[in-house]
């Protein structure tokens, strides 16, 4: 068996299992969590889920075999995803957003980091959360700006400063997933990112740091109430004189530009997408088979819906492959990786919004009551426009830079 057909034996082993696991386990989270009345109790209901993820070895997937982990690369990862998606898609963002936390360090760590932070992550017992924090109040779209000397906040403001060998960072953040961690002291790991130093430039100042949980100086100050994935948890807090090793630094300070941008890859939002897609496609067409609405026939007979029905079985197609051919440039190194990147994250989390919109048209009124799962899947798709870097604030601007840069090849992306 050569490499690449082991690689996609591998991604149909981890899809079948991941699919058996949402059906068995993840189907009966929104039962659980939609009764209790705040976002902390639904967020804390989900731990014995995610307790069950882990132990499935779901988070070691997320982990590269190189770095003692089972992950294979972004095809199986994205495999991974849309299943556990179709299951539920607030456990899901749970688990993939700890591996988002872990990015930096799997990115930029280096051996003895590696050693330290990742053990917790590689079991397949407890519940081990990490978190990037990165969004600021006032956005952080604008993350690499420089500070032009005005006094005024640009860019990123969270800094850190050296203090007796190691790191003091002081400032604000939010949108962060699992920075309460479970018990409200932070997660097991949390990726900082600051501006080390006084150098203006980002290019020269900006740094992740490694802080180990529980955090001292860590103060939740208000909880985000979403609009969709209603038991994941996002709060605003402050850090306040949070200590940090000088050994927690990854790279060097102002390698924090390409840490991050490497850290949101994209193509896992596409993967998501096509899983929420596939979740309402699956309720509105057992609706329009069984329902007639009063008449003589059963829904889909109905051209109308028929058609439409057929147009959205396309969009969830096309959506799978440019994921897939953007997590094979990944896996491969091709020289188009991030341009497909991009494209899959944009045009998988646009479509699931305008598709989850089509199909409680076919359905009706009864998809605007939460007895149907449509009302609460269209709620979690709007945050994908928005999630890993929104689309307007960050991925189209990635995609411009891309054009206007005169080296620019636009059909790199049939390469490899």
């Amino acid at each position: 068996m050569s490499v690449v057909q082991a690689l996609q034996s591998e991604q149909r082993t981890v899809r079948a299992q991941a699919r058996e696991f949402a059906g068995d386990v993840l189907a009966r989270v929104r039962e659980v969590t939609e009764p209790l009345p705040t976002a902390t109790e639904r967020y804390r209901a989900t731990r014995p889920f995610y307790r069950q993820m882990v132990e499935a070895g779901f988070l070691r997937r997320l982990v590269p075999q190189a770095l003692g982990g089972d992950g294979t690369g972004a095809s199986t990862t994205a495999a991974l995803a849309e299943e556990l998606v179709v299951g539920d898609p607030g456990v899901a963002l749970n688990l993939f957003s700890t591996g988002l936390g872990l990015t930096p360090l799997l990115r930029a760590g280096n051996p003895a980091q590696h050693a330290r932070f990742l053990p917790p992550f590689l079991a397949t017992t407890g519940t081990p959360l990490a978190s990037l924090a990165l969004t600021e109040p006032g956005g952080t779209a604008n993350f690499d700006e420089p500070d032009p000397g005005t006094g005024e906040s640009v860019g990123l403001r969270t800094t850190a400063r050296r203090h007796d060998g190691g790191w003091v960072v002081d400032g604000e953040k939010q949108w962060v997933s699992h920075a309460t961690g479970w018990e409200g002291t932070g997660p097991d790991l949390m990726s900082v990112v600051c501006r080390a130093g006084h150098d203006p430039d980002p290019q020269n100042s900006l740094a992740v740091l490694l802080v180990p949980g529980p955090i001292q100086g860590l103060t939740i100050t208000g909880l985000f109430d979403p609009l969709g994935h209603r038991a994941h948890l996002l709060p605003r807090f402050t850090l306040t004189d949070v200590r940090v090793p000088e050994a927690n630094l990854l790279g060097e300070v102002g390698d924090g530009l390409g840490i991050v941008r490497s850290a949101f890859g994209g193509a896992l939002i596409g993967a998501c997408a096509a899983g929420v897609m596939r979740s309402a496609f699956d309720v509105a067409l057992r609706f329009a088979r069984t329902d007639h609405r009063g008449g003589r026939v059963p829904v889909v007979e109905h051209q109308g819906v028929g058609f439409l029905l057929a147009d959205v079985k396309t969009r969830i197609e096309a959506v799978r492959a440019l994921t897939e051919r953007a997590c094979a440039a990944l896996d491969n190194g091709s020289p188009g990786a991030e341009e497909l990147s991009v494209h899959a994250k944009i045009f998988g989390s646009e479509t699931a919004v305008q598709t989850l919109v089509d199909l409680m048209r076919v359905v009706g009124v009864d998809s605007y009551g939460h007895h149907l799962p449509l009302a609460g899947l269209v709620q979690d798709a709007l945050a994908y426009p928005l999630f890993s870097g929104g689309n307007i604030g960050f991925r189209r601007r990635r995609l411009q830079a891309l054009l206007a840069d005169p080296d620019y090849d636009p059909w790199s992306t049939m390469d490899g």
